[in-house]
């Protein structure tokens, strides 16, 4: 009994060295088997977590997608740049414009628009341009759906510099 638990325990080490081996070897540069998944449709998006990034090289590019909303579960709670969430303010949330940049969103179904102030990172989904807070969904006339089809106008960039 005692030599067949001193060949399991030896086998063990061995898988565990062999698998530390393989691990270090495939995380060195051009290793061919390590899996490499940039650019899959399933990535999230590069989100940065409450810091402000650059305006994007296309600055005064207007944008078309697909807006939501979001309200209750939110109201109160701190967002990206520290601010308490306020759901009947104009405000919305998007992966990459700096803090504070302002935000003309129109609804391309029925024409009405409002200027938003990004204050949060998001949205999480990625057929999602953009999250509104609901008091400018209702402006927008998308409760009742709660999407809408969008462009989105920068009127103003925020400071790209970290708050």
């Amino acid at each position: 009994m005692s030599i067949y638990r001193v060949k399991v325990g030896l086998l063990v080490r061995l898988v565990f060295i062999g698998i530390t081996v393989i691990t270090i070897n495939c995380s060195l540069p051009g290793c061919a088997s390590a899996p490499r998944f940039t650019g899959s449709r399933f990535a999230q998006p590069s989100v940065s977590k409450g810091k402000n990034v650059q305006p994007p090289a296309n600055a005064n590019k207007s944008y078309e997608g697909i807006a939501s909303y979001y309200a209750d579960d939110f109201h109160g709670k701190k967002t990206a740049n520290g601010e308490e969430f306020d759901m009947h303010q104009f405000t919305a949330a998007h992966r990459s414009f700096p803090f504070g940049t302002k935000v003309r969103v129109t609804n391309l179904d029925n024409g009405k628009s409002v200027i938003v102030r990004v204050n949060d990172r998001g949205p999480f989904k990625l057929e999602r341009i953009m999250d509104l807070s609901y008091g400018a969904a209702e402006v927008l006339d998308m409760i009742k759906t709660g999407t809408a089809h969008v462009r989105l106008e920068v009127v103003d960039w925020g400071p790209s510099d970290p708050e």
